[in-house]
């Protein structure tokens, strides 16, 4: 029983106190010795415990005139705490951007993720041809299973590796969208125990990246030769130092010292800093393209912006012989194991693959620069097209 405020201020004992004159109004003891008032009334058959304030802050007079009001409104049939909770949710809803919007925010903000500058335009790309149409416009919460179907149908058999691309970024996005509460419903675009039922599990290509076979690598290093071009010069420096395209347009002249080539981490697919030993053409080709562009950071650039990340391919395609650039890396290692007596291991370093089996990344340490140094230094011999028989009495590296 409620009385007074001075009894109200020195009420301790921990529960429910009900005031005698206001039906349905109720003080709340909290352990914490915090109170609440709280007015218990039923509509529709449903029991609901609003929330009028805390005491001190509200006393017991405006409680009781708060719990008057809630009940004329229940007399009028409006029930406020319904009548809050949709003002609420209405008001969350107006606030939940629209795909389109986080979409591109999202993409701005994982730009600094990805070591290749290049991903962030063709998540752009990506969205912007094959989600924005369907999507773009709809609120986050709003996008179904349904609506991640219809974008996905189209392609994803005759665009297989664009298809499951697609949707992947999606659920990434829309994952995104979940953590920072816009959405509460399952993610529409989730392949595992969702969409995996609904599509046919994309088919896992067998095939390698196309290489050049090594005996037809001094005749290809003579074309590109002949070619007065920066595409020529930077993948005639990535064949004969084993690269990946994303190490080489991105390297910038403050990477090499003397004639060792650091990559930074940030650029390397493993993760991890890598040196590469620099042969004597590797040195000559940064030094003619320096001339050609002496102001910039770049090893390969034209007006100080790097390559593409296109521009090596499409020498490789102007050529037409059905390879990749990436197939130069297999075409330097089937050369090592085919050639030359060099250990598996020391062919592996120098294309920075990263070691599964876990003892034996234990146990290999350093990174055999030295032994490397000649690695490299038979390979950029046999490029050029010199007397490379000796290479096969090389005593193999235990």
């Amino acid at each position: 029983m409620l009385i007074n405020e001075y009894v109200l201020k020195n009420l301790k004992e921990v529960g429910r106190h009900t005031d005698d004159q206001t039906k349905g109004l109720h003080l709340w003891i909290k352990p914490n010795q915090r109170k609440y008032w709280i007015f218990r009334f039923t509509s529709e058959g449903k029991r609901f415990n609003m929330s009028l304030g805390g005491f001190p802050e509200i006393g017991l007079k405006q409680a009781r005139e708060r719990a008057v009001e809630v009940r004329s409104s229940l007399n009028k049939g409006v029930n406020p705490i319904l009548v809050k909770n949709a003002s609420k949710a209405s008001s969350l809803k107006a606030k939940t951007p629209i795909f389109r919007e986080f979409a591109l925010d999202y993409i701005q903000t994982m730009r600094p993720k990805w070591r290749n500058p290049k991903h962030a335009e063709q998540w752009v790309s990506t969205v912007e041809r094959y989600a924005f149409p369907h999507i773009g416009h709809l609120r986050l919460d709003e996008i179904q299973t349904e609506h991640a179907l219809a974008l996905l149908k189209p392609i994803w058999l005759s665009k297989q590796v664009t298809a499951s691309r697609l949707r992947g970024r999606l659920e990434s996005i829309l994952s995104a969208s979940i953590t920072l509460g816009h959405r509460t419903a399952i993610n529409p675009a989730r392949w595992r125990d969702h969409l995996e039922n609904l599509l046919p599990t994309p088919k896992k290509s067998d095939e390698h990246h196309a290489a050049l076979p090594y005996v037809e690598i001094p005749n290809f290093i003579n074309k590109l030769k002949e070619m007065d071009n920066l595409s020529a010069l930077a993948l005639e420096f990535l064949i004969l130092n084993a690269s990946r395209t994303g190490e080489v347009i991105g390297a910038k002249r403050t990477e090499v010292v003397n004639d060792l080539w650091i990559v930074p981490a940030s650029r390397m697919k493993g993760g991890r800093s890598h040196q590469v030993p620099l042969g004597n053409r590797s040195l000559e080709l940064l030094e003619i393209s320096a001339n050609l562009d002496p102001q910039s950071e770049y090893f390969f650039s034209n007006n100080g912006k790097p390559l593409s990340n296109m521009a090596m391919l499409m020498m490789v395609r102007r050529l037409s012989l059905g390879i990749t650039v990436h197939g130069f890396r297999s075409t330097f290692r089937d050369w090592v194991s085919e050639v030359t007596e060099y250990n598996p291991e020391l062919a592996e370093m120098a294309l920075a693959h990263t070691i599964g089996n876990k003892v034996e990344a234990a146990y290999r340490r350093g990174n055999l620069l030295e032994r490397r140094k000649g690695l490299m230094k038979h390979w950029e011999s046999f490029c050029n097209g010199e007397d490379l028989q000796n290479v096969h009495l090389i005593r193999k590296v235990a």
